[in-house]
């Protein structure tokens, strides 16, 4: 059966060169006899695996000496209470900012360990923008600032990490991680889920600077302790090790793309040619402030709504799947991460473009 384009959020795309090897290694990885999700997670083989996809992100990202890289189960949902337990250290209050529904769903998290500042919202627009940093109200004595790199839903995007005004800063890259270069010293902690950007879902990559660690609240259970967890190699429970696995293929693969300099390239190509034909044409419309807009996830809608269900359908005939809006907003979504080829935004710009001339 041919391959479709997948336009889905999450679980999402991956590159045909890191299927083929994963299906390459189902015949038994390497002179093992058995496939990589079979191994013991202990056996020197996997030990192996791990540690090669550790040092390949490490070298990806220039990551410096100082942060630990913890491959940890649950996700970025996961990570939303993992962070306050962790990154409280004898104070109350933390300082979060409000951009969608990622960013809300960890303040919700949040305020189950502590006291939520919300430094600054996107409700008022409906979270189309980012509100211009200087109007931020950061408190000093929070604990940390967090934000969210990007938001799925919405399509709203971080373009540059902000000031944090001298506290740690704590960035949910769940959507972003890898599609651009990333100056990671300037962050106390980056926590990612995998079905993006990294590979398969179960699994979050945690980059935490090392003096923030090992002062975790009283009660905190021991595989959401970043400092236990880094002592073990993120082992302190079996780890999720087949997506572990993927993730080290999809750095690999990154690496042979000619790094996250060259893929972010690709990424600003593909974005502006989709937003092109969105904004060139009366029929679609994107409601996003475009000095924010996401290169990674893309909302749109038709001018009519009731369209909605046959240019989904018509779409899916047409081998372009995946394209639902979230259902808490509505509309259509394209999401064209790191492993979306270039041709895929063409195919979909031509049939939008053929959509409205039978339509419109």
């Amino acid at each position: 059966m041919a391959r479709i384009y997948n336009f889905s959020p999450g679980p999402s795309v991956l590159p045909a060169p890191v299927l083929e090897k994963a299906r390459e290694d189902l015949r038994g990885w390497r002179s093992t006899g058995i496939t990589v999700m079979e191994m013991s997670h202990r056996g020197k083989d996997f030990i192996g695996i791990a540690e090669k996809a550790t040092a390949d992100l490490r070298e990806l990202l220039e990551i410096p000496q100082n942060y630990k890289v913890l491959f940890l189960a649950g996700g970025a949902s996961a990570q939303f209470a993992a962070v306050p337990l962790n990154l409280l250290r004898g104070k109350t209050k933390v300082s979060y900012v409000s951009t969608g529904y990622w960013s809300e769903k960890a303040i919700a998290e949040a305020r189950l360990f502590g006291e939520v500042q919300v430094s600054a919202s996107g409700k008022e627009s409906n979270f189309t923008t980012i509100p211009p940093r200087p109007q931020w109200n950061v408190d000093p004595d929070a604990a940390y600032l967090h934000y969210t790199a990007n938001e799925t839903i919405g399509g709203v995007e971080f373009q540059a990490a902000p000031e944090a005004d001298g506290l740690p800063l704590v960035a949910d890259m769940s959507s972003n991680i890898l599609s651009r270069p990333v100056e990671v010293g300037r962050f106390g902690l980056i926590y990612a889920s995998a079905q993006k950007n990294i590979g398969l879902p179960g699994l979050a990559v945690v980059i935490v600077r090392e003096d923030l660690i090992g002062q975790a609240l009283p009660g905190t259970p021991s595989t959401f302790d970043y400092r236990r967890q880094a002592a073990e190699g993120s082992m302190v429970n079996t780890p999720p090790t087949y997506s572990w696995y993927v993730a080290g293929l999809m750095v690999e693969w990154l690496k042979e793309q000619g790094g996250l300099k060259a893929i972010e390239a690709r990424n600003i190509r593909k974005a502006e040619k989709l937003y092109a034909a969105i904004d060139a044409l009366p029929f679609y419309s994107n409601p996003v402030d475009p000095a924010v807009r996401s290169r990674m996830n893309v909302p749109f809608h038709l001018a009519d709504a009731a369209l909605e269900t046959p240019f989904l359908a018509e779409a899916k005939e047409a081998g372009l799947a995946y394209l639902e809006g979230h259902r808490s907003v509505g509309g259509l979504r394209a999401s064209i991460y790191n492993a979306m080829p270039e041709e895929g935004v063409d195919a979909l710009i031509s049939f939008m473009r053929e959509f409205e001339r039978k339509r419109g």
